[in-house]
């Protein structure tokens, strides 16, 4: 059954074709013969009761310089589109707040992926901390005596923005470091939330791992190095992919978190693991699926548009 499907991104021309995960969920909605849509987010609007926009019919292939054809404007009611794929990259502030909010009026008759609800409330830093005991250890606060405290327990630190995003602003404090005072003036400048103070995990300099969950199911995995002399692992800032299996404490944390991933709507969730500790949930636009593709001969895309269809048939039923 051929759906009508909107994509939420930003804008089409920017995308790196060999690494993004929307371009390659969008080449797989259109081999299943899904008609597609294109807006970005400022294009949305509500009037009247109806959430509308501004959008392009897309057409997509893998040629470098020359991967989408994009229809005139037109201006679409997404009441009458049968999956709204909300993939726009954060920061996650406001303006994506009130994307979910509008998106909530279509939400479940026109599925949105993900939840939109669920994505407001779930904060990659903040829905973690739901599951305290596969955390490292964690304090979220603007109290300094409450991070003198931390780093006087556990001596070696990061330090990074409560709503940051792709390894920006995060930062390794050793127990010699003399500018974590600085550091926090700045944060108190550039942020009004509190921060996120995290024991330092040393195993992060062998990487980080990505797993990607498919409606709670663990789907696959990658290891991402960070460069020398970083101690992020984020690909944005520099680090690289590698093939990785799931360890038993991988799939541990997959179990424990799956079933509430799965209850919240949340289909397409990207989860970070340092060691055997769970750092964070990333629900709002999770990437990884080409490296994983490429590394394990799959295709995470089609796994994924099994689970999609299988919740729009539910919620049309």
């Amino acid at each position: 059954m051929a759906f009508r499907v909107a994509i939420q991104m930003d804008p089409i021309e920017s995308v790196d074709i060999d690494a993004d995960s929307t371009f390659v969920l969008a080449l797989e909605a259109q081999r299943r013969g899904h008609r597609l849509y294109h807006y970005l987010p400022q294009d949305l609007s509500f009037y009247r009761g109806r959430v509308v926009a501004r959008a392009r019919t897309l057409k997509v292939r893998r040629q470098k310089g020359d991967h989408f054809l994009l229809g005139p404007p037109e201006e679409l009611d997404l009441a009458t589109m049968d999956i709204v794929l909300m993939r726009q990259d954060p920061p996650f502030d406001m303006a994506y707040i009130t994307a979910t909010h509008l998106l909530e009026h279509i939400h479940p008759k026109t599925l949105v992926v993900n939840d939109p609800v669920e994505v407001r409330n779930a904060p990659e830093k903040l829905f973690v901390a739901h599951f305290p005991e596969l955390m490292p250890p964690t304090l979220i606060t603007t109290d300094r005596a409450q991070i003198d405290a931390f780093r006087d327990e556990h001596k070696d630190i990061i330090i990074k923005p409560l709503y940051g995003n792709g390894g920006a602003g995060v930062f390794h404090v050793d127990p010699e470091d003399d500018n974590l005072s600085a550091l926090l003036e700045v944060f108190t400048q550039l942020f009004r939330e509190p921060i996120v103070v995290q024991a330092y995990l040393p195993e992060v300099r062998d990487g980080d791992k990505r797993i990607i969950l498919v409606d709670g199911k663990a789907a696959g995995v990658i290891k991402r190095i960070p460069a020398a002399g970083e101690a992020r692992a984020n690909l944005h800032v520099g680090g690289r992919a590698e093939k990785d299996t799931l360890t038993p404490r991988d799939r541990e944390i997959c179990e424990a978190i799956g079933p509430e991933l799965k209850r919240r709507g949340l289909v397409f969730v990207g989860i970070d693991v340092i060691g055997n500790y769970l750092t964070e949930i990333n629900v709002t636009s999770p990437t990884g699926l080409q490296e994983i593709d490429r590394f394990d001969n799959v295709s995470l895309e089609s796994e994924l548009w099994d689970a999609f269809e299988e919740r729009r048939h539910a919620s049309s039923s």
